[in-house]
């Protein structure tokens, strides 16, 4: 087989493979007798058909078989060989590749794009400035953080008369039906007046209510009416409301027994201590928020700093190439500003950690899989993980293939910016937190 090339530009060059019979004939031979080894056709014993007959029902097979086996190690080898970092998977090249006739050709010829991957070469100093922004904690959002803490931290307790976001439980009578203790949240009435009809009443209260205007989702008045969906067109909407209880959303108090459950016990034992970690809290993710809009401007300036020129045409019919039955080249064309964004982000980490010898190390992927396995906790209003549990679940993550790629690239991105942050300089701004959240939205 002869393998020849052709360097279209910097980042394209063509390969055309040239294969003979003598190339093909072993492996197509080969072929032909693993068919015939298998083959169970009738007038004959298992494996004893004659050779020309298995030539005739799979000599096409056989011949494509041995032919792509051959294409496919010619284009690894000479890749390998002329140690090429290519980006994609080479594409056959529809432009110059000659019609072949399987019936009749012997020898073959196949003309292939490869793209290169171009020198990532970034060179960083203090003269680089890259924007981090600190945000102001004024009071009033002190304030506000401390109400919605308190907020979430509470529970239901007993209201004497309702109000707008409570919630009721209630018998509902119509004539000889009655059904015992359903829930009526106030957000789920979709009707105003019918809402209205609610509000102000008191334990003991009758009135009725059109049950289809009030709930106007299907799902939810069968719920309520503790019905099918399918038997709703059935029930008559009128029914008697008859409240039974009460219930209101009460805000915790900032008591010790609420301090220890968030905090550990005897973590935090006055009240001044704990606003004084709700500050600490809020810096923590007001930092992250800072940290998040830092990597996203380094990003930015890195990839604007670095000028990678890429092989697009080639990047487009490879992924058209490469994902067919899912994305149309429409698709591609309407997204492709971003994958060549994320691209050049990844070829820069990839090429600043070479550089620099930073190493992913296990203990890294641990730690942050713990802070991921601690934040979900804390999302579910569990803040005090036992260690082991939360080393349990960080293991879990990592176990997991689609997450534990997330984070090895969040390692990989998190040495490569505390790298760009050790040899640039910060242009320190401060900012307020609703400012940066517009700026990151």
């Amino acid at each position: 087989m002869r393998v020849t090339q052709k360097n279209i530009d910097d980042l394209n060059l063509v390969v055309t493979l040239n294969i003979e019979q003598g190339d093909y004939y072993d492996k197509q031979r080969k072929i032909l007798n693993d068919f015939r080894r298998k083959a169970e056709l009738k007038g004959f014993r298992k494996g004893m058909a004659p050779m020309s007959l298995i030539e005739k029902l799979h000599g096409r097979s056989a011949l494509l078989d041995a032919v792509n086996d051959l294409i496919s190690e010619g284009l690894n080898n000479f890749i390998s060989e002329n140690k090429l970092n290519v980006l994609g998977e080479p594409l056959p090249n529809d432009k110059e590749q000659k019609p072949i006739d399987w019936e009749n050709d012997t020898e073959f010829e196949f003309v292939y794009d490869i793209a290169l991957s171009p020198l990532v070469k970034v060179e960083l100093s203090q003269q680089d400035k890259i924007p981090y922004y600190e945000v102001i904690i004024s009071e009033e959002e002190k304030k506000s953080y401390r109400s919605n803490f308190l907020k979430q931290y509470g529970q239901l307790g007993n209201a004497d008369q309702v109000d707008e976001d409570d919630f009721i439980i209630a018998d509902l009578v119509q004539g000889d039906t009655r059904i015992e203790g359903t829930h009526i949240a106030m957000r789920s009435i979709d009707d105003p007046e019918i809402k209205k009809l609610f509000i102000g009443r008191r334990v003991g209260d009758e009135f009725e209510i059109d049950v289809n205007k009030a709930f106007s989702d299907e799902a939810d008045r069968a719920s309520l009416l503790r019905v099918k969906k399918e038997e709703l067109a059935s029930v008559e909407p009128i029914f008697k409301v008859i409240v039974k209880e009460i219930k209101r959303f009460v805000d915790a108090e900032p008591t010790q027994e609420l301090f220890d459950k968030v905090f550990g016990e005897g973590q935090v034992k006055s009240e001044e201590e704990f606003e004084n970690r709700l500050t600490e809290k809020m810096k923590e993710e007001f930092t992250r928020e800072s940290d998040y809009r830092y990597m996203l401007d380094a990003r930015d300036y890195l990839i604007e700093k670095a000028a990678i020129k890429l092989p697009e045409e080639f990047l487009k019919r490879w992924l058209y190439t490469a994902n067919k039955e899912k994305y149309t080249m429409e698709d591609i064309e309407k997204e492709f500003d971003l994958f060549l964004k994320d691209l050049r982000w990844q070829m820069i980490r990839q090429a600043i950690l070479k550089e620099q010898g930073l190493t992913v190390t296990r203990e890294l992927l641990d730690e942050q899989a713990k802070k991921i396995a601690a934040y979900q906790f804390a999302m579910y209003g569990i803040p005090n993980v036992p260690e082991e549990q939360l080393e349990k679940y960080a293991q879990s993550l990592l176990a997991n293939e689609k997450e534990s790629g997330r984070i090895l690239e969040k390692v990989e991105e998190n040495l490569v910016l505390d790298y760009v942050k050790s040899v640039t300089s910060l242009d320190n701004k401060q900012i307020l937190s609703e400012e940066l959240r517009k700026m990151t939205n």
